[in-house]
């Protein structure tokens, strides 16, 4: 992508100068530099799966009111939020393949302005599901941990406090970052952020695993059945690693790319990484793709409902 590439702010560093940067890359010499050609029909593809995807959770939430609670709303904000960045990617590919084509001629004003829309749109959708991620894992915990006291700790109200917080904050953080984007301190506040939520996450679901697995040990231990204990175990492990392994591999090559930007911008190494920014851009999709596989499409009660949704468009 090269006309209208989202947040392109971020492909390169903007503290190095272009002959540094081409020195740097032709120092480095080797094929991989000269990364990834990612066609636009791929961006295409993902933002359209994600899309509709995220459409029928939205969709079978609102319809179902057994799904009427913070949880599904959070789900459904999350699912929001992964459509903000399909929409985004949706609307500048399609721009981007008519002015290819010169089947639309826009004036560069235009399209700086376009481009400047699609950034803060992005950065708010990048920030609000990074949120709200940390939001599920927060609301899973209490459930466990605070089983008897869940209905009175995540009231309605609470919830939608939350929500609107998350999208406050989101929505000027993303106008800070257009503004200010050659500032590193923006860039460490971004960085930051994502180590907290990846920490805080991680912190939660280890913890919530270990209780899971001393109430199974005990139980095994009473029962004298190490094989369903053994096997619950291995499933909550295989939930746990899916789930945090997954928002690491979706989301921390971006994240690395940022890093680099700040500590090593002119370094050869570093510039062949930024090369990969479209690739980092594919992966931060294909979250938007899993992330209703993982937190949306394992509730039973919102397959039926789904498959109800889809029935009655047919």
């Amino acid at each position: 992508m090269s006309t209208l590439a989202p947040l392109r702010l971020l492909r390169e560093p903007w503290n190095a100068s272009e002959g540094n940067q081409s020195n740097a890359t032709a120092g480095a010499g080797s094929a991989w530099c000269h990364g990834l050609d990612i066609p636009n029909e791929l961006f295409l593809t993902l933002g359209l799966v994600s899309l509709v995807e995220n459409l029928l959770v939205v969709a079978a939430i609102l319809n179902n009111r057994n799904l009427h609670s913070p949880m599904y709303y959070f789900i459904c904000c999350l699912a929001v939020s992964d459509m903000l960045v399909s929409v985004s990617n949706l609307v500048e590919t399609l721009f981007m393949l008519l002015m290819e084509h010169g089947v639309l001629v826009i004036r560069a004003s235009i399209v700086r302005h376009m481009n400047n829309v699609i950034d803060m749109l992005i950065c708010s959708s990048v920030v609000s599901s990074l949120s709200f991620l940390g939001v599920i894992a927060v609301d899973r915990y209490i459930t466990i941990f605070y089983a008897l006291r869940y209905h009175s700790i995540m009231t309605l109200q609470r919830a939608v406090v939350t929500m609107v917080s998350v999208w406050l904050a989101s929505t000027i953080s993303s106008t800070v970052f257009i503004t200010y984007y050659h500032n590193n301190a923006i860039l460490l506040c971004l960085i930051g952020f994502f180590l907290f939520m990846l920490v805080l996450m991680l912190v939660l679901y280890i913890h919530m695993f270990a209780l899971a697995r001393h109430h199974l040990c005990s139980i095994s231990s009473q029962q004298k059945q190490p094989t369903v204990y053994r096997s619950s175990s291995l499933k909550g492990a295989v939930t746990l690693t899916i789930l945090l392994g997954v928002f690491f591999i979706c989301w921390g090559p971006f994240f690395f790319h940022l890093i680099l930007i700040v500590t090593c911008p002119t370094n050869p190494f570093c510039t062949c990484f930024f090369s990969y920014f479209n690739l980092f851009l594919i992966l931060i999709i294909c979250n938007s793709v899993v992330d209703p596989l993982i937190y949306a499409f394992r509730s039973q009660e919102l397959r039926r409902t789904l498959r109800e949704v889809v029935l009655c468009s047919w």
